[in-house]
């Protein structure tokens, strides 16, 4: 096994105890880079050296007698191209930021540089984090289908090993999309529980951070280096800082009651994707949990309440480029960003509104269950170009519609949602189920996801080819 192949978890053990160092780790994720950047297209821009001089200093620390200043010590990363590093350019994949340099770290880049991780470079995003595709990226498992988004970059580099883990933004399904289409792990934590300070937003009621890794374990790991209060982000929530690994047996999940909704997340569904993720349910039962089939609240609202919010909050925060440079917008961005500025207030204020009784339903139907059992998206990675998808009933539902569908309940809501892979369609495309639960209660998501991961389906790198 090649040093990129290793999971963080793996790789924080061999670097502790010395069988492989930050710089031969580093090495050989950017000589991976080196060998599917081409093909892929996942970074907006190669920090090697950068990397490498983090390496070397933690490599001399660790061989000068100080032990490693965690797990994520000498740890290569990518960072969303929305990520403010002190120095670099977040370019948000958009023309409107030609020429940008950020000033100063955001709070998750300062958090993981005070870990010791090595930066390898910035990802892309569909332009903005406006979009569910991420155009510019190939799937990693087939070149000629979509990455999904926005976070398709980081997703891609991790699922291919051009990244030991990630970091990725989530509006509406940002981080869990693009994981789930590449076979990897993806979390969105708790609204407020990751500090999104120099965080380029989409979307400020809705916009989290989080990691995107290979395994729950790494998740929890990442996660740790992660949350802490920032008061220069207003949404940033005091939440004490846990170890989110499972502790004991983490195979063991005797108690935990599992909500199978009955409704809305099943419907419209590809027959594989809801075959495979009601194995994975099987799964869980087996493993001691008990499944309690659920009603999904207000689910008639769903779309409507994320693009009444979503969309006049993201014209909001590009008012002045938008009228100062309007041509250097994609076209699919602009037309979204004019659209915002034709809603009014009353739209606006009766999203909002809803938004508060779908999330007070949702807590009320969390009281009954520990987390929901749910697909990740309803499709797999589509072929490049394809705009919409027509189901079993006739509809036509467009490409980005049915990818955002499932996942924007917990950005409404605000609730954690963690994706694993669970299976492949008949052409070797990735499947992920969804595990949500109650606020700030990601270590019971992580559990769940975990026991699964440790007796479920695995996947391994996939072949960037």
């Amino acid at each position: 096994m090649q040093p990129y192949e290793l999971s963080v978890t793996d790789a924080a053990e061999a670097v502790r105890s010395r069988r492989v160092s930050p710089v031969e780790l580093v090495d050989s994720v950017l000589e991976r880079i080196e060998e599917v950047e081409p093909r892929l297209r996942a970074f907006t821009t190669v920090t090697a050296a950068h990397a490498r001089k983090a390496a070397r200093t933690a490599e001399a620390a660790i061989a000068g007698g100080t032990p490693p200043r965690g797990p994520l010590h000498g740890i290569p990363v990518g960072l969303k191209d929305l990520i403010d590093v002190a120095g670099m350019a977040t370019t948000a994949s958009s023309r409107v930021r030609t020429g940008h340099r950020a000033k100063t770290d955001s709070t998750v880049a300062a958090r993981l540089a005070e870990a010791g991780v090595a930066f390898v470079g910035k990802t892309h995003t569909h332009e903005f984090a406006y979009g569910l595709t991420t155009p510019q990226t190939s799937n990693a498992w087939s070149l000629d289908r979509v990455a999904g988004g926005s976070s398709g970059g980081s997703a891609v580099a991790v699922a291919a090993g051009a990244a030991t883990f990630a970091l990725g933004t989530d509006t509406g399904g940002s981080i869990r999309v693009p994981a789930s289409l590449n076979g990897i792990v993806g979390l969105k934590p708790t609204y407020g529980l990751v500090p999104r300070y120099g965080v380029t937003s989409l979307s400020w009621s809705l916009d989290h951070v989080g990691p995107l890794t290979r395994t729950v374990e790494d998740a929890a790991l990442v996660l740790a280096a992660l949350v802490g209060h920032d008061p220069r982000d207003p949404a940033s929530v005091a939440a004490p800082v846990v170890d989110y690994r499972t502790s004991g047996d983490g195979t063991d999940l005797t108690g935990l009651r599992v909500g199978v909704p009955g409704n809305y997340y099943f419907d419209r569904v590809d027959p594989g994707i809801e075959a495979s993720v009601r194995r994975a349910i099987g799964r869980l039962e087996e493993l001691g949990a008990r499944l309690v089939e659920i009603e999904i609240p207000m689910t008639r609202y769903i779309q409507a309440i994320q693009w009444g919010l979503m969309v006049p909050e993201a014209s909001a925060y590009h008012e002045r480029t938008l009228r100062a440079v309007p041509d250097l917008y994609a076209t699919d961005v602009r037309v979204l960003l004019e659209a915002g500025e034709l809603m009014t207030a009353g739209d606006y204020l009766r999203a909002q509104r809803a938004r508060t009784l779908m999330r007070q339903a949702w807590l009320e139907m969390l009281e009954t269950v520990d987390v929901i059992a749910a697909p990740t998206v309803p499709l797999t990675a589509v072929k490049a170009g394809q705009t919409t998808v027509t189901w079993g009933d006739t509809s036509v539902e467009s490409v980005s519609d049915a990818y955002v569908r499932l996942s924007a309940p917990a950005n409404i809501t605000g609730v954690p949602s963690l994706t694993v892979p669970v299976g492949s369609d008949a052409a070797g495309m990735p499947i992920g189920m969804q595990l949500m639960g109650r606020p700030f209660d990601e270590a019971t998501v992580l559990r769940a996801g975990h026991a699964y991961e440790l007796t479920g389906t695995a996947r391994g790198l996939a072949p960037a080819a």
